[in-house]
C-alpha cells in the first residue's frame, strides 16, 4: 500500500505580504495590472515550490485568489449581479473588485479604488455601486463575498482562472491538481435576491458550467480534481442530499476519465456520511482533527476503490502534533488500503513560515508548526508508512521531545487562575437589576437625544500612526514623544467628534495594533508573532495571538488612556474592550484544555477592566464579541453548550457595573436568527450590529424576537471605501423604523473605521449625523 501527501490550498498572501501591498497599490493607481499579475504569479511559483520542496506530493492549484475564493467562483459561473454591470465573455478586474468593494466615481468624494482601481482611469460618471453582502467562512475568522442568486439566474462560463492556473503551474513543472468550490456548497452558501426561492433549483442551470471546466482541464492533462464540499458537515435535509447525488451523477458520468476528489473539512459529516459514501467520486478527504472519532465508520463503509484522504494535521491551529500517536493509529489502516495524508482544511488558516519568527520564547516555538512545517510533518508521517519508522526515528525522536516539554511546563498552569475560575457564584454572571430599570438610569444619566450617534471604536490608522508604533517599537522614538504623539492623535479626535456632532465619543484607538492583540500583550498566557500574517479577507491580515497558558491581568489595559480622552471633552467617551469570546476565537487557542475553560479565564479579566474603568468615572462601556457567532458549532445538536458558556463568560464581564453604567456590544457580519436567544441572553444595553451591506436584512431577527434592548443597526459599511450619502443612509434608518422601536435605535458605522482613511471617515460620518438629525426632525 502508497501513502502520498497533500495539501488542499497554501496561504495567498506571501511570505512578506506581498499580495496586499501589491493589491493596495493597484488599487490607488500607483501600478497597472500587469504589475499585479506578475506579482501573483510569483506567489503561485513561490507557494508550489515551498510545497514540493516539504514533501507534498500533491499540489493544489487555483487555491490563489486576489480577494476571495467564493467570489472567484461567482466569477467562474457568471453570477454577477446587474447592479455591477453586463458581463460579456469574460469579466474583468474591474468589475471582479467592485463586487468586492464597492466602486463609486462622482467626482470629489472618490476614495483611492475609486480614482483608478484598475490603472485605467475613471470607468464612468455617477458609478456607485456598494460591495457584496460579506460573512464569516464557516466558524472561521474568513470572510467571504456571499453570491447572489435570482430566480431567473442564468449560468455561463465566464472566468478561465482554474484552467490558466493549471496550465501555469504545468509550464513551471508541477503537476496539480486544481480545486474547485463544489456546486452545492456554492449554491447553498448563497443568498436569494427578489423573490424568495430554493437555490438547488438552479443546480441543473449551474452544472453545465462545471461540466464544461472539468473538460477543460482534463483535455489539458488534468487527472484529479478536488472539489470541495464543506457544507456536508452542515445539517442537510433530505432535499439537499439528493441534489448531491444528481449533481455527482451528471459530474462524473459527463467526464468519466477525470477522478473527482471530493473534499469535506470542519467537521464531521455525521449523518451526510450515507450520502457522501454513495456519490460515484474516485476519492473523498475527510477531516479527522475535528472529528476523529469518524475514521471507524468510514473505513467500515467506504467502498475497496475510493481512495481516502485523511486531514489528519490540523489546518487551522499552529500546534505540532503528536506524530508518533498519529503513527500508531494510522498504520494498521495503511495496511490495508491506499491513502492521501493532508491537513484537515485548507491552509489558509494558518501562517506560512515558524522559521520567520526568531523572536519567540524558544519553548513555545519548540511546541508550533505553521503552514510550512504542516507539510513537513504530513511528510515524517508518510515516510515513515512507507519506509518504517526508523527512517524517520531522529524526526519522530524530535517530536516526541516538544510534545513532552508543553505538557510539563511550568509556563503553562497558574494554580490561582485555576481556582478563581472554579467559583461558582451565580451572580457574577447576573446584571444588578433587569433592563427597563437599568434603560431609566442611564436616560437620567447620560440625557442622550433619539437616534443617539456614535462610532464602533477605532479611527483610521493612518501612515503616521503607523510609523510612531514602528519607530517606538525600534526605539527610535522615545516612549514619552509617543506618547506625546498618541495625546495629540486622541484629542484631535475628540475634538473632531464634537465639532460634528456625535453624542457618545470615542478615543480612537491609536495606541492599539489590533483589537485582540493589544489585550493579548497586556494579559499573561499569551505570546505574539512577528511575521504570522492570516487572512481575514481582501488585503486585511491579522496576525492572531497564541494562547499557550493560563491567562491573567497583571494590571490595568486600558484606563489611562480612556482617562486622558475623558478629559478632554465633557460629552461621555465609551470605554473600549474586546470581549473573551472573541478574543479566543480570533486568537490560536491552546488545545490542551477545553476552550470554555480558556474563556472563563479571559472573561475574569476583562471583568477587572471593566470595574475599573467604572470606578474611574466611564459611564459608558463597549464590550466588542464581534467573534461570537463565529465560534458557534456547524450542527444544531451542539448549540447550546457553546452558547451557555459563551454567553455566561461575557456575562462576567459585564454583571458587576451599576445599573447607571451602560454596557454595549457589538458583533460582526452574522446570520442572527437562529442565536437570538443567546444574543438577548447577554443582557447588554446596546447592541451595534452590520446590517448596511444587507439593507438591514438582518434587523428582522431582533424584530421577530421582540429584542428588548437597545440596538445600533450599521448604516455605512466600512468594508468599502465608498462614502453613502445622506439620503442613502435615511432610507436605512426608515427601514430599521419599520423593524424596531425608534426609542431603541441608535445611528452608527458598521464597524471599526481603523482601516479606513479620514477622506473616506469625515464626510461619512458627517452625513450619518446629518441622517440622524432628520430622522428626529
Amino acid at each position: 500500500m502508497t501513502v502520498r501527501v497533500a495539501t488542499l490550498g497554501f496561504p495567498r498572501i506571501g511570505a512578506r505580504r506581498e499580495l496586499k501591498k501589491a493589491l493596495e497599490s493597484f488599487w490607488a493607481g500607483t501600478s497597472a495590472e500587469s504589475e499585479l499579475q506578475h506579482i501573483a504569479a510569483h506567489l503561485r511559483n513561490e507557494a508550489w515550490a515551498k510545497q514540493k520542496a516539504e514533501g507534498a506530493d500533491i499540489l493544489p492549484s487555483n487555491d490563489f485568489s486576489f480577494y476571495d475564493h467564493v467570489l472567484d467562483t461567482s466569477a467562474m459561473v457568471g453570477a454577477i449581479p446587474k447592479i455591477y454591470g453586463p458581463v460579456a465573455d469574460k469579466i474583468d478586474l474591474t468589475t471582479y473588485f467592485a463586487i468586492a468593494r464597492g466602486r463609486q466615481t462622482n467626482g470629489a468624494s472618490k476614495s483611492s479604488e475609486e480614482s483608478c482601481s484598475c490603472g485605467h482611469g475613471d470607468h464612468g460618471k455617477g458609478i456607485d455601486v456598494p460591495a457584496a453582502e460579506m460573512t464569516k467562512w464557516f466558524d472561521t475568522n474568513y470572510h467571504f463575498l456571499v453570491p447572489e442568486f435570482t430566480k431567473d439566474q442564468t449560468f455561463k462560463l465566464t472566468s478561465t482562472k482554474v484552467l490558466d492556473e493549471y496550465r501555469e503551474a504545468r509550464a513551471k513543472g508541477f503537476e496539480t491538481r486544481p480545486v474547485l468550490l463544489g456546486p452545492l456548497s456554492f449554491l447553498l452558501l448563497g443568498k436569494s435576491h427578489g423573490e424568495t426561492f430554493d437555490r438547488l433549483e438552479l443546480l441543473g442551470k449551474i452544472l453545465p458550467v462545471y461540466t464544461q471546466v472539468l473538460n477543460d482541464l482534463h483535455k489539458e492533462g488534468a487527472e484529479w480534481v478536488q472539489i470541495d464540499e464543506p457544507v456536508l458537515v452542515l445539517d442537510l435535509d433530505e432535499s439537499a442530499k439528493t441534489a448531491f447525488r444528481q449533481a455527482y451523477q451528471t459530474l462524473t458520468s459527463s467526464v468519466p476519465s477525470l477522478k473527482l476528489m471530493l473534499t469535506t473539512y470542519f467537521g464531521a459529516l455525521g449523518d451526510n456520511l450515507e450520502t457522501a459514501l454513495s456519490l460515484p467520486v474516485h476519492g473523498l478527504h475527510v477531516d479527522l482533527v475535528r472529528a476523529p472519532e469518524q475514521l471507524d465508520e468510514i473505513l467500515a463503509k467506504a467502498r475497496p476503490d475510493l481512495l481516502l484522504s485523511l486531514g489528519i494535521i490540523d489546518g487551522r491551529n499552529i500546534w505540532k502534533a503528536d506524530l508518533n500517536t498519529l503513527l500508531k493509529k494510522l498504520e494498521p489502516v495503511a495496511a490495508k488500503r491506499d491513502l492521501i495524508l493532508a491537513p484537515s482544511c485548507s491552509l489558509l488558516h494558518t501562517p506560512i513560515d515558524l522559521e520567520r519568527e526568531t523572536a519567540l520564547d524558544p519553548d513555545v516555538k519548540s511546541w508550533l508548526a505553521f503552514a510550512v512545517q504542516k507539510i513537513a510533518e504530513l511528510a515524517t508521517l508518510a515516510k515513515a508508512l512507507n519506509q518504517g519508522a526508523d527512517s524517520v526515528r531522529d524526526k519522530l525522536a524530535e517530536n516526541e521531545s516538544a510534545i513532552k516539554s508543553r505538557k510539563s511546563s511550568k509556563k503553562i498552569h497558574n494554580p490561582a487562575v485555576k481556582e478563581r475560575i472554579a467559583q461558582k457564584d451565580p451572580n457574577l454572571a447576573k446584571r444588578k437589576s433587569p433592563f427597563p430599570t437599568r434603560q431609566k438610569a442611564q436616560e437620567e444619566t447620560l440625557h442622550l437625544p433619539l437616534f443617539p450617534t456614535t462610532t464602533i471604536g477605532s479611527f483610521p490608522q493612518t501612515a503616521d500612526v503607523r510609523k510612531a508604533r514602528a519607530q517606538h517599537a525600534k526605539g527610535e522614538l522615545s516612549t514619552a514623544d509617543y506618547n506625546a504623539f498618541l495625546e495629540k492623535q486622541t484629542s484631535d479626535a475628540i475634538s473632531w467628534q464634537e465639532e460634528v456632532g456625535l453624542d457618545v465619543l470615542v478615543h480612537g484607538e491609536f495606541e492599539r495594533n489590533d483589537m485582540v492583540q493589544y489585550f493579548g500583550e497586556k494579559l499573561s498566557g499569551f505570546v505574539f508573532t512577528k511575521h504570522a500574517w492570516v487572512q481575514s479577507y481582501g488585503s486585511r491580515y491579522v496576525r492572531p495571538p497564541i494562547i499557550f497558558g493560563d491567562v491573567t491581568r497583571p494590571s490595568p489595559m486600558t484606563l489611562e488612556w480612556w482617562r486622558f480622552a475623558q478629559s478632554c471633552t465633557k460629552k461621555p467617551v465609551k470605554g473600549m474592550l474586546t470581549g473573551p469570546v472573541t478574543i479566543l476565537n480570533w486568537s490560536f487557542v491552546r488545545d490542551d484544555q477545553p476552550r470554555s475553560v480558556t474563556c472563563r479565564q479571559i472573561a475574569f479579566a476583562i471583568r477587572d477592566e471593566v470595574q475599573d474603568l467604572e470606578k474611574a468615572g466611564c459611564q459608558v462601556i463597549q464590550i466588542d464579541e464581534a467573534a461570537l457567532r463565529e465560534g458557534l458549532p456547524l450542527r444544531r445538536k451542539d448549540w447550546e453548550h457553546y452558547l451557555n458558556w459563551a454567553v455566561e463568560s461575557f456575562r462576567v464581564t459585564s454583571s458587576g457595573v451599576e445599573d447607571k453604567t451602560q454596557i454595549h456590544t457589538h458583533m460582526c457580519y452574522s446570520e442572527f436568527n437562529d442565536i437570538i436567544d443567546a444574543i438577548s441572553a447577554m443582557d447588554t444595553d446596546v447592541i451595534s450590529i452590520e446590517t448596511a451591506r444587507s439593507k438591514m436584512e438582518l434587523l428582522g431577527a431582533f424584530t421577530h424576537h421582540h429584542y428588548p434592548s437597545e440596538i445600533g443597526p450599521g448604516v455605512y459599511d466600512i468594508h468599502s471605501p465608498r462614502v453613502p450619502s445622506i439620503e442613502e443612509m435615511v432610507d436605512l434608518l426608515k427601514e430599521a423604523e419599520k423593524k424596531v422601536n425608534r426609542r431603541q435605535l441608535w445611528v452608527n458605522p458598521d464597524c471599526g473605521l481603523k482601516t479606513r482613511r479620514w477622506e473616506e471617515v469625515k464626510p461619512a460620518i458627517v452625513n450619518m449625523v446629518e441622517a440622524a438629525h432628520r430622522l428626529r426632525g
